[in-house]
């Protein structure tokens, strides 16, 4: 008894985290460069301002307010139009890790890809029945779907959100690494591209698939819904990227605890074997930051190692 007096005694002396016994190293962290953001992709200049991070701290922030649609990539397409149409003319999809082009082929078997004899999304004449409405697309993509929509390959075009929406993060100016133990499972926006567009959680497949519908995203990871407009389930290498002088993996963005986000794979084609629960590891020239995870995992990270900012439509 006398012993344990003494021990907690002497971890608040010294203002040891006694309860997990880890306190954060926050020697690499590196602030946040608003001046890597596409100003074509900006509505106003970056700001900042007062925030409240995920975990109470009250630091500054970033304000950073960007368009819905990418300036450095066409969007599209998502559904062929026919059974003999090859992979130009459709997006991806992802099942099992891996990445499926959505051609004509793709669509003509699902009912042997998903061994469901439901399955067919296309008419005796082979067109393939897509959505083709803002309607169809708000019937279809919602949670209980539309059963007139059954079978159908989802597609909504980004001009079903509104223009004169913005998108708007908050990003703390200089990240605050938590420990280990508090590293964070978040189901929302995961990070910003410096076009502006957002990395998003995963995709919700078995809610898409057990409906009986398919919403691809196009060849570089990016689909729409009507209440975020075109974001990113797949890093596919079409958005903007800063290279990287020594050969590591390219940056690609922020996550929302204000992290670097970079690509799974450096120059060589291999991926960091460092990395901690949370795609996450620190070397000299970059502080601590994350690598997303492989496209067709339908994740770019796992959980956060710092207090987040937040992410909202205006």
């Amino acid at each position: 008894m006398k012993n344990l007096l003494l021990l907690l005694t002497l971890c608040m002396f010294l203002a040891i985290a006694c309860d997990d016994g880890e306190t954060p190293d926050q020697s690499d962290v590196i602030e946040v460069d608003p001046a890597l953001f596409l100003a074509e992709d900006l509505i106003s200049s970056v700001t900042t301002e007062k925030c409240t991070l995920s975990d109470g701290t009250v630091t500054d922030c970033y304000r950073i307010e960007t368009n819905a649609e990418p300036s450095d990539h066409t969007m599209g397409p998502w559904c062929p139009d026919n059974i003999s149409d090859g992979a130009e003319a459709g997006g991806l999809w992802f099942e099992n890790d891996e990445l499926y082009d959505v051609d004509g082929a793709f669509i003509q078997n699902m009912a042997t890809f998903y061994s469901d004899a439901t399955w067919k999304m296309y008419n005796d004449d082979g067109t393939i029945k897509v959505t083709l409405t803002q309607e169809a697309c708000q019937a279809a993509a919602r949670p209980d779907v539309d059963p007139t929509y059954k079978n159908y390959c989802v597609e909504c075009q980004p001009s079903y959100f509104s223009a004169s929406s913005k998108k708007v993060y908050l990003i703390p100016v200089k990240p605050v690494k938590m420990s280990s133990s508090d590293a964070v499972d978040r189901m929302g926006v995961i990070g910003v591209a410096f076009n502006g567009i957002n990395f998003d959680p995963p995709a919700p497949t078995d809610a898409i698939l057990g409906a009986y519908t398919l919403a691809p995203m196009d060849d570089c990871g990016g689909h729409v819904n009507l209440a975020t407009g075109y974001h990113y389930h797949a890093a596919t290498g079409c958005s903007t990227e800063d290279t990287q002088s020594d050969g590591h993996a390219p940056m690609i963005g922020y996550a929302i605890d204000g992290f670097g986000l970079y690509a799974q794979l450096d120059a060589s084609g291999n991926e960091p074997s460092d990395l901690d629960d949370c795609r996450g590891h620190s070397d000299d020239t970059r502080g601590y930051h994350y690598h997303v995870a492989a496209p067709g995992t339908n994740s770019f990270l796992p959980c956060f190692l710092g207090a987040q900012g937040s992410f909202s439509i205006e």
